[in-house]
């Protein structure tokens, strides 16, 4: 694989890594106040003390609640401290990769590129000659056997028995 190639599929693993870091980033931050002042979405009517919330008295002759079963165990939770950090890092890692591939390019000064254009100019007038000439003799080809088939064919129809 010439080193282009492998220069654009660096590129769009960087893009897609990039991509993908910003998605979780958005997707796992938290919540963030805008002002002190703006009201809390999720708690319209803060009071310091919950007075609204009506206490629950225990039932004299009732007996005590049981103690519920230990709950199911929870599977582990997704970091969310360290899941930026090893996306960032995969990031800086492809960008080292690519810088590594700009790197091994080679360096040519602007007179060997000219250079090197007008080689491949004149390369490509040799090949397009040699490419006009065959396609001269296709189309000569192409007439003898068309000539030929109408020849072929005229006798089919006329019953003539080829010379």
């Amino acid at each position: 694989m010439d080193i282009i190639t492998q220069l654009q599929e660096q590129l769009n693993e960087m893009a897609m890594v990039a991509v993908n870091t910003f998605g979780t980033l958005q997707r796992d931050a938290p919540p963030v106040r805008l002002s002190n002042t703006y009201p809390d979405p999720l708690n319209p009517n803060p009071s310091p003390d919950d007075a609204s919330k009506p206490q629950v008295q225990p039932n004299p002759g009732a007996a005590p609640p049981q103690a519920q079963p230990p709950a199911p165990p929870q599977p582990p939770a997704l970091d969310l401290a360290e899941h930026p950090k090893a996306m960032s890092h995969a990031l800086v890692l492809a960008a080292k990769k690519f810088d590594a591939l700009v790197a091994a390019l080679p360096l040519s000064s602007e007179e060997d590129q000219l250079k090197r254009i007008q080689d491949l100019q004149a390369e490509n007038e040799v090949v397009g000659l040699e490419l006009q000439k065959q396609l001269e003799a296709a189309e000569l080809e192409l007439k003898q056997v068309e000539a030929l088939f109408n020849d072929a064919t005229d006798n089919c129809i006329n019953l003539k028995k080829p010379e």
